[in-house]
């Protein structure tokens, strides 16, 4: 392995979909008895956004690559903390962890005994994705916002919207977000990318603004394990 990047479904991919879904985090359990217009949507989306430091949330992800039509599912816990902090504890069906800081990041293979590094600027190269991480991004100067094809909600009243980056970004090409009606917490996210392979993220026990401790996203190797230092793309 060369690259974060290659084997590993572009991580670059979650870095983005990650910030926006911090975007959806909102606190409150405010009712609204009609549908938002989608400007009305787009603006309480981006308030929470800017009111979120950090969150917690167990998740489910399904990756799957449509050239070969298999899908990878795999689960764990996953903290945020802007700015630029990112720890991905993978428990099923394997463990491995992603633990990137403002330094550095590290990915580590504890069946491979093998801990990959780098720089973490060069990780988060993406510039939209640095934006969202350091609290600046916007939905509209970034994305092309719309409702689902399908309508604005689906079955249960939940809000569903499509984001297309308006630049390239890290081989993204839309972002399918699925939002609660009533406290505008996510429920699902599903993004594609150039090769129409898609990755669906779930969530449960979310929490948010829990302040957790910088310590948690750095990273000491084991002894013993073979490091291997990635100098760039």
């Amino acid at each position: 392995m060369t690259d974060f990047f290659i084997k590993y479904h572009h991580w670059g991919k979650f870095f983005l979909a990650m910030a926006v879904i911090q975007a959806l985090i909102l606190p409150g359990t405010t009712v609204f008895s009609r549908t938002l217009s989608l400007d009305e949507l787009t603006a309480k989306i981006q308030t929470a956004y800017d009111h979120t430091v950090d969150f917690k949330a167990n998740f489910i992800q399904e990756a799957t690559i449509k050239s070969i039509d298999r899908t990878e599912k795999e689960e764990g816990t996953v903290y945020l903390k802007k700015p630029e902090r990112m720890l991905w504890n993978y428990t099923k069906p394997s463990m491995k962890k992603l633990v990137i800081n403002p330094r550095k990041a590290w990915l580590y293979m504890p069946d491979d005994n093998i801990v990959y590094v780098q720089d973490a600027k060069k990780v988060l190269s993406s510039k939209m994705t640095i934006k969202f991480l350091t609290g600046i991004g916007s939905l509209k100067d970034d994305f092309k916002i719309a409702f689902s094809t399908g309508g604005p909600t689906d079955m249960e009243g939940n809000y569903v919207i499509i984001l297309t980056p308006r630049e390239y970004e890290a081989g993204i090409k839309t972002l399918l977000l699925t939002v609660n009606k009533n406290n505008f917490r996510i429920i699902e996210c599903v993004f594609t990318d150039m090769y129409d392979n898609t990755t669906r993220l779930s969530f449960s026990d979310i929490k948010f603004n829990i302040n957790p401790p910088d310590e948690l996203f750095d990273f000491t190797p084991p002894s013993g394990v073979e490091i291997h230092n990635i100098q760039g793309q």
